[in-house]
């Protein structure tokens, strides 16, 4: 059974940082490109970050340029969003997502990804 778990959120105040993980088991994703997504309340899930399966494209949304960085280690089938200069609109759920094809190189669409995590809350305080 494939599953995919966040951690690293918390309520942090402006200007600090937090780092995200996702880690995945029941199988192995070194082949697929990953993402991550957020979701604040009364608003539409959107694109965060994505990395290719490899680790050597990343994507991201204009809001979060130059703040958040994503990475992967794909010998611990794992991701990570390092968030930093955190601000209030960063307040969200985030999820992490893996997509469905193999070879990807991290798309910024949600119906691209297979399978997803449960959320990690994200809290920023003014």
């Amino acid at each position: 059974q494939v599953q995919l778990v966040e951690s690293g959120g918390g309520l942090v105040q402006a200007g600090g940082s937090l780092r995200l993980s996702c880690a995945a088991s029941g199988r192995t994703f070194s082949s697929h490109a990953m993402g991550w997504f957020r979701q604040a309340p009364g608003k539409e899930r959107e694109f965060v970050a994505a990395i290719s399966w490899e680790g050597g494209r990343t994507a991201y949304a204009d809001s979060v340029k130059g703040r958040f960085t994503i990475s992967r280690a794909n010998a611990k089938n794992t991701m990570y969003l390092q968030m930093d200069s955190l601000k209030p609109e960063d307040t969200a759920t985030y999820y992490c997502a893996v997509e469905l094809l193999p070879g990807g190189l991290g798309s910024t669409r949600a119906y691209e990804y297979r399978y997803w995590g449960q959320g990690t809350q994200v809290t920023v305080s003014s």
